[in-house]
């Protein structure tokens, strides 16, 4: 970042830092680029020490739940909401306003719909007449195409379909039939450590109306602040934090360090 540049922050406004438990089977999973996922340990544990370090939100995402045909694991979902109290997010297999009914009473604050909106988009609006845009999650899964008019295509079933459909054409989309916020994952960066997609980052927040998460490719500290330059209201990342790479304040250290409005917790 140039000493003529600065981070977009919205006055009174600050940036969430959001850690995200991919689960699959009741474990929290990582790979690269969507593949040879690794286990990273318990979720609800996982989601105690999130938010003790100061978490802004949480999301938690069932990555196989569309691909094996069933909803997310409500169970797990349940213990993971009593032990945070924070805003959770969770997606996966969400297919219906009544999963989403379900969601909220099993304590989830915002439901991430993928799969099934891109299968039926009158679910967006469904769910957002139904609960309200702020409850509404579209979860992006792109990658780079050149069949698409922006580059970019949109994925479904844990990144193992490719839709054939712009993603920003789709994200546009979502937002017209309600959805309140967009979580834009990168499958491209996905767990390679290499940096958040900042072009992929600057086309949604030119066209998006909602709050954007920029998600994939976090792997060092400064990866952080170019990620909000580049039009994100939040960061989302994974493995840096199950790992014990570094903690949520430490992210925040440094997007303070930048320019960048955090919250802090008070313990």
């Amino acid at each position: 970042m140039t000493a003529s540049s600065s981070p977009r922050t919205s006055p009174g406004l600050a940036t969430r830092v959001i850690p995200c438990l991919d689960v699959a089977a009741g474990r929290v999973v990582k790979g690269v680029n969507f593949l040879d996922l690794q286990d990273a340990g318990d979720p609800v544990e996982l989601a105690a020490r999130y938010a003790e370090q100061g978490a802004d939100e949480l999301t938690f995402l069932d990555v196989t739940a569309s691909t094996e045909g069933r909803g997310t694991t409500y169970d797990l979902v349940t213990r993971t909401a009593e032990q945070v109290f924070i805003p959770l997010t969770v997606g996966g297999g969400v297919r219906s306003v009544e999963d989403v009914r379900v969601l909220l009473a099993c304590g989830a604050d915002k439901v991430g719909v993928n799969s099934a909106a891109i299968a039926r988009p009158a679910l967006l609006d469904e769910i957002s007449s139904t609960f309200g845009n702020q409850v509404l999650v579209l979860s992006l899964d792109v990658k780079r195409s050149a069949s698409t008019a922006s580059g970019f295509v949109v994925t479904s079933h844990g990144g193992r379909t490719d839709t054939g459909i712009d993603a920003l054409s789709w994200a546009s989309e979502a937002i017209e039939r309600g959805a309140g916020e967009l979580l834009v994952n990168s499958m491209d960066a996905d767990g390679t450590k290499a940096g958040f997609d900042l072009e992929l980052t600057r086309l949604v927040r030119e066209l998006s109306s909602v709050p954007v998460i920029a998600s994939g490719g976090a792997g060092a500290l400064e990866h952080f602040a170019p990620a909000v330059e580049a039009g994100a209201d939040a960061v989302l990342a994974a493995s840096v934090f199950h790992h014990r790479q570094f903690t949520i304040d430490e992210v925040k250290d440094s997007l303070a360090e930048a320019g960048v409005t955090v919250r802090r917790s008070v313990r």
